[in-house]
């Protein structure tokens, strides 16, 4: 499942050390929180003004539940960081099924590259490294090019392994992901 969350205009950027900070503390906490692994966080990449997650979940119950505990989560920790109350989140979050191969490689690609995109359309987004760090890509083990992220060590692993063969296997079908490679823009 790709899901993407829109931040409610008028609030701060996420893409600043302490958001980034405080988001991928609140995805680890989400992703050791949810033991029964009916739910699971699997890849995300942060944006200023909304995030995409890579979840895989065992229906459509289990993905709205653990949305919800992981929204909930995300939106707590922002408003404390933020001094702030109340709404954090536009709207409700938009979905979508991935169902071949060849689309969750695509996604992948999508989630781990759309800063690069933003920054080439100068959507006020910079991202000079190989691979952008307010993705899960540091945790990304399908790139093409041998990464390495100095302190890795040092940090909380924010995501859950995958487990369905689309998401482990399946997507290599199509070749692993090179970190040159940017979405294409719409």
């Amino acid at each position: 499942m790709h899901v993407t969350i829109k931040l409610r205009s008028g609030l701060p950027r996420l893409r600043s050390k302490t958001t980034y900070e405080a988001l991928r503390a609140a995805f680890a906490a989400g992703c050791a929180r949810n033991l029964t692994g009916a739910f699971r966080l699997c890849h995300y990449a942060v944006l200023n003004d909304h995030l995409h997650l890579i979840c895989e979940a065992e229906g459509r119950a289990a993905l709205s539940r653990g949305l919800q505990g992981l929204l909930i989560r995300i939106a707590k920790a922002l408003n404390k960081l933020w001094s702030l109350s109340g709404t954090v989140f536009a709207d409700r979050y938009h979905d979508h099924i991935l169902k071949s191969p060849r689309e969750v490689r695509n996604a992948l690609r999508y989630v781990f590259a759309n800063g690069k995109k933003h920054a080439v359309q100068g959507r006020e987004v910079a991202v000079p490294q190989a691979i952008d760090t307010f993705t899960s890509a540091p945790w990304f083990a399908g790139f093409r090019e041998r990464i390495t992220v100095h302190g890795i060590d040092a940090i909380v692993r924010p995501v859950t392994d995958a487990r369905t063969w689309l998401l482990t296997a399946g997507w290599l079908r199509h070749g692993r992901i090179s970190v040159h490679e940017v979405p294409a823009t719409a």
